[in-house]
């Protein structure tokens, strides 16, 4: 197998592993309160991220103020928003509906760059943001149609919002920080913001199911650390562009799981849905990869 085709293996378990997210957040929105679940996914996976720094001789490096403020916003956002309103939003509608709103994700941080970064947008951004909303709409139109609801709809898009939102404020960061150091930090700060409201959110009250523990526990490890682990392995082996295609599969491993697992049925809504987001996602890819080539031409 050569190397290419390995960071292709990689980067398509990556995926899964992140589509399966949602599986996961749907089994822990049935007893457990989202801050709770947060607190206790960060709570496991950041010895273990630690454990990797430690194997792999990763330092921190120093911050100026002005970071550290970033990087407390980028957990409260990225890792506990996401985390949290995906679970709330899991506890009122389907996972299939769910997928197909998270694959909206690179087009979602595309416009939010330019909102805030006021980056002047290309005709193909344009229209990857009109297919994705399209792809949006098509599910929150027909929110009934496979256990759907258009509340929970409404939050798992705050939830894409959240991590766009987490991307954007990376390239804030003054300071270079690796990955792997990245990643531990989001984990610890996330536990530290989650565990302050799981305090009053009293989650032994009404007794918490096997089910949802183990996926708490699925989650932390699993997509957490496994899935950073595999995605850092097959981006080193890959350009970047064959890398961000790879995105386009959480959607679909999302939509695939919920039917299978789940038992979700899944309707035309979710399917064109998943149609849209898909085409907006690769025409995205497809156009900075063209945009690159006529850079380097120049």
């Amino acid at each position: 197998m050569s190397r290419q085709v390995q960071g292709y293996v990689y980067l398509a378990l990556a995926m899964l592993t992140v589509g399966s997210t949602v599986i996961a957040s749907k089994l822990i929105a049935s007893s457990l309160p989202p801050f709770s679940a947060t607190a206790l996914r960060f709570a496991i996976a950041f010895p273990v991220l630690l454990l990797l720094m430690w194997a792999t001789g990763a330092r921190l490096p120093r911050f100026s103020r002005h970071d550290r403020l970033i990087l407390i916003i980028q957990a409260g956002a990225g890792s506990v928003g996401y985390t949290t309103l995906l679970i709330s939003g899991l506890s009122l509608t389907s996972a299939a509906d769910a997928g197909v709103i998270i694959g909206t994700l690179p087009v979602v941080s595309a416009a939010i760059s330019i909102l805030l970064l006021r980056e002047r947008p290309q005709r193909a951004l344009l229209l990857a943001v009109a297919l994705a909303t399209a792809g949006v709409l098509s599910i929150a139109c027909t929110p009934d149609a496979a256990g759907g609801s258009l509340a929970g709809n409404a939050l798992i898009f705050c939830a894409v919002v959240c991590e766009g939102l987490f991307i954007l404020l990376n390239k804030r960061l003054k300071t270079e920080v690796a990955p792997l150091a990245l990643s531990t930090l989001m984990a610890g700060i996330g536990f530290i913001v989650a565990a302050i409201p799981a305090i009053f959110e009293a989650p032994f009250a009404d007794g918490i199911s096997a089910s949802a523990v183990a996926a708490v526990g699925y989650y932390a490890v699993v997509p957490t650390v496994g899935g950073f682990l595999l995605w850092y392995a097959g981006a080193e082996r890959v350009s970047g562009t064959e890398a961000a295609l790879f995105t386009a599969l959480a959607p679909v491993s999302a939509v695939m799981l919920a039917f299978i697992i789940l038992g979700e049925p899944v309707g035309l809504s979710q399917i064109a849905g998943m149609a849209c987001v898909l085409a907006a996602v690769l025409g995205l890819a497809f156009a900075g990869s063209r945009s690159a080539k006529l850079a380097g031409e120049r």
